[in-house]
């Protein structure tokens, strides 16, 4: 885990193509709840603190969720530099949004310029 301040909070970005579900995902982490309808997401943001079972200080984590498209990768690129973590989603039945996981995936590792783990 990043080296983080107490008052600082860990900034998770959750990438991937348009409609793969990115949405769905963090508010089902978040608020519990699983969104089945499809709205479009040009950017949101919430803030969870987590702990790790007791053994660690509870955390403060960000997590943005981004835009699937083309059209904002200037900002795309912004939200990589700024992040920690990275959640890179696509969908099962899509060879074309794994691709796109997999070059952003490059993307994050020339931009951080360093080298990225894989879990």
């Amino acid at each position: 885990m990043p080296d983080k301040k107490e008052t600082d909070s860990l900034r998770i970005v959750v990438l991937g193509s348009s409609g793969v579900g990115k949405s769905a995902i963090v508010m089902q982490y978040v608020r519990g709840v699983f969104i089945e309808s499809y709205d479009p997401t040009l950017e949101d943001s919430f803030t969870k603190t987590i702990s790790f079972g007791g053994h660690y200080e509870p955390i403060n984590v960000e997590i943005l969720d981004t835009a699937g498209t083309d059209q904002f990768a200037a900002m795309r690129d912004m939200y990589i530099g700024n992040g920690d973590v990275f959640l890179l989603v696509y969908s099962v039945d899509s060879k074309a949004s794994f691709n796109e996981a997999c070059s952003l995936y490059n993307r994050i590792k020339s931009i951080k310029n360093k080298k990225v783990s894989q879990m």
